[in-house]
């Protein structure tokens, strides 16, 4: 199983995806920094101490925005980044041939399927690290804000939960679909997900009837029941820092309210998603144990 992930790892890093996952990483992160810069604004200090006072929680407003909307962004990388480098993780070597070498060695068929899955898990855990640095040191740069370490290690693991999530499905439907079929597939339950979670903070905007509320709750909720990445996502912004601190000072823009959290999952949703993780992974691995090729 060590042989299988280790060279899934260097597969990875050797496609193209990688590549195009650099340059498109590169180009965000300079967008990003604009945005950011655009946001900031003038950094004139002030000379008084209670414009001082003032400047200081702006700055710290500004941060916040800032993170918001660099994660909110950073979250489609993750997801599509773990979605299209497993996308072909069965049924795309079955294909080619490469599955029916591999298993006809003495190798248990659960062992080369959890290989590959810690492989991708690998690689996708170290593309969120480094995007999750970087959107970090531009806003630490842009605001000279940083957070505690105890902090940023729970909104880290929070960030990259998608990660074995999103493997673990794409690797199930893999089972079943071509690559072209499972990526849109998958492609689309992630943005349902997302479009659950976008209905949701529409509504807490306050501009639905309370009747359409009750409806769109009813059906978020059995959205995210489904595809719970998203809701990942806020919850990790919600412990990053306390949105509600700050966005009662957002509502002249109800655009900008829209990257925000008001109603975070709790933690028994956290159990959930971890088991659902669990639960995708262990039917993976009986598909794969009983599928003939």
């Amino acid at each position: 199983m060590n042989a299988v992930w280790r060279l899934t790892l260097r597969e990875m890093l050797r496609k193209r995806v990688t590549l195009m996952t650099i340059i498109m990483t590169a180009l965000f992160l300079i967008a990003f920094w604009f945005v950011s810069d655009s946001i900031i604004g003038d950094k004139t200090l002030a000379t008084d101490e209670f414009s001082s006072f003032g400047q200081l929680f702006e700055r710290f407003r500004n941060g916040a925005i800032i993170l918001s909307l660099g994660y909110f962004f950073g979250a489609f990388a993750v997801a599509f980044l773990a979605i299209f480098s497993s996308v072909a993780a069965v049924s795309g070597e079955a294909e080619h041939g490469v599955l029916q070498s591999v298993l006809a060695r003495p190798l248990p068929r659960w062992k080369w399927y959890l290989g590959k899955w810690f492989g991708f898990n690998v690689f996708g855990i170290m593309y969120a690290l480094i995007l999750f640095v970087a959107i970090q040191f531009v806003t630490w740069l842009q605001t000279g804000i940083h957070l505690e370490t105890v902090v940023l290690v729970k909104s880290f693991l929070l960030f990259v939960s998608v990660v074995p999530l999103l493997i673990s499905l794409t690797m199930l439907g893999s089972c079943w679909l071509s690559a072209l079929g499972n990526g849109v597939a998958m492609t689309m339950l992630f943005g349902m997900g997302w479009l659950g979670s976008m209905i949701a903070r529409v509504s807490d905007t306050g501009q639905i009837s309370e009747e359409g509320v009750k409806s769109l709750s009813t059906i978020t909720g059995l959205i995210t029941l489904v595809m719970p990445a998203d809701s990942l996502q806020q919850r990790m912004l919600a412990e990053m820092f306390s949105i509600s601190e700050f966005t009662s000072s957002l509502h002249s823009s109800s655009f900008m309210l829209l990257f925000t959290v008001t109603n975070p999952p709790s933690n028994s949703f956290l159990i959930y998603s971890a088991v659902y993780t669990l639960v995708m992974l262990l039917a993976g691995l009986l598909v794969i144990q009983r599928k003939d090729f």
